[in-house]
């Protein structure tokens, strides 16, 4: 008779793999900005958040992050998300930074390495290769000592998005990155978002255009105060799914992928 051994530790389940949000809703005040919203954000694919204005999109990334109140739950490898930051890069929409802040885009760049440096603490020689690599790759290099308010808003997006990669994080979101931008700064967003994705990390991206570049986004959600649809490009975007998000008729981009 033969024994059959059964390793106890590799019983357990492992968490489920990206974030998970379970009925989340947000209110101010008296006004309901998110209903019960459940979904699933993948990683190693880049995922849009879309909807009209109004419907919640920028709401539903900061209750995520824990950024604004909410009810609900949101899960990461099987722990609520708020209490593992240090996995997250974040970057909010532009007008909700500082540009006056005398800053050049070394230091910014540099503020991506805080977390894993500490805080007072004398950045290492890898945190500072990191950086130049960062830099580098959003061909802002050779504007370490520029101030961050000379650049142009295209500039100034590669320089936080260099901010962004300098964090190594596991989780990237990333709210209107493409409001105010040149096309040369779009084409390597873009780029870095399809690379992060390879890389098996979580893209998150908050976007209002409905044009060519939804062609870059693998899994979409659409929102307006509720989940009308997640999933893939072609499962989300419906005439029946567009009409309930946004209604009437709504011209968007399509491709046979």
């Amino acid at each position: 008779m033969s024994v059959i051994s059964i390793d106890k530790k590799n019983t357990a389940p492992k968490p489920p793999a990206g974030i998970i949000v379970n009925h989340l809703s947000v209110n101010y005040r008296e006004v309901l900005a998110l209903s019960d919203v459940n979904l699933i954000v993948k990683p190693g694919r880049i995922t849009g958040i879309f909807g009209p204005n109004g419907a919640g999109k920028s709401t539903l990334m900061k209750a995520m992050l824990g950024l604004v109140s909410h009810s609900g739950k949101v899960m990461y490898q099987g722990k609520p998300l708020v209490h593992q930051l240090e996995k997250v890069a974040y970057l909010p929409q532009r007008s909700q930074i500082d540009w006056t802040y005398p800053a050049n885009v070394w230091d910014v760049v540099m503020m991506g390495r805080v977390k894993k440096t500490g805080w007072l603490r004398q950045f290492s020689a890898q945190s500072r290769q990191i950086a130049k690599a960062a830099l580098a790759r959003v061909e802002m290099a050779d504007f370490s000592h520029r101030p961050i308010g000379e650049l142009s808003g295209g500039q100034q997006q590669r320089v936080f998005l260099a901010r962004a990669l300098a964090t190594d994080a596991d989780i990237y979101c990333f709210d209107e990155p493409f409001v105010g931008i040149d096309q040369k700064t779009l084409g390597i967003i873009f780029e870095v978002f399809h690379e992060l994705a390879n890389a098996g990390k979580i893209v998150l991206v908050v976007n209002h255009d409905l044009g060519e570049s939804i062609a870059n986004f693998d899994d979409l959600i659409l929102l307006n105060q509720r989940v009308i649809a997640s999933g893939t490009r072609q499962q989300v975007f419906t005439d029946t799914n567009l009409r309930q998000a946004y209604g009437g008729q709504v011209i968007y981009f399509t491709d046979a992928a």
